[in-house]
């Protein structure tokens, strides 16, 4: 098992791993598949990166997506992780997360911002966040819809 740099061929994989969660709305899928596609189609942009966790038969069962918060020194943002619900608990995310943190810590990174929802679709995902030593930063009502609140999560590195 190894974590790098995500590749054109784990794009369907990606996609279906983020799609068997069923956390994510449509809207939601359709935004991390854009955002998949501006990473693999320009090698040029520096808005998004993303890895993939590989197991030893050379499939993905997860990712994850950051990229540097414009307008800031040395904050980033996570937008996306997601793993293959048939691998959940097996400490895949934990890896993934510890592999990116790394990564930006040996950039100089200082701070790394997570979104996420306060519906209870949402609760694992918080609950991996505060697990991982992120701080609650913010908790914004009705931020996305009615009884859907942002609740934003940092961990400074």
């Amino acid at each position: 098992m190894i974590v790098r740099r995500t590749e054109r061929q784990d794009f369907e994989t990606i996609r279906s791993i983020v799609t068997a969660t069923g956390v994510f709305s449509e809207e939601e899928i359709g935004i991390a598949v854009e955002l998949m596609e501006i990473y693999l189609n320009d090698p040029n942009q520096k808005d998004y990166e993303l890895f993939s966790y590989i197991d030893s038969d050379e499939k993905v069962l997860g990712y994850i997506c950051i990229g540097p918060t414009p307008a800031t020194t040395a904050t980033y943002d996570l937008y996306w992780i997601a793993v293959d619900p048939a691998t959940h608990s097996k400490g895949i995310g934990t890896v993934l997360l510890n592999y990116t943190e790394d990564v930006l810590r040996q950039r100089g990174g200082r701070l790394l911002i997570a979104e996420t929802s306060s519906t209870s679709k949402y609760d694992n995902t918080r609950q991996f966040y505060e697990r991982k030593k992120f701080q609650k930063l913010a908790h914004i009502k009705e931020y996305y819809k009615p009884n859907d609140d942002l609740v934003i999560y940092g961990k400074y590195l």
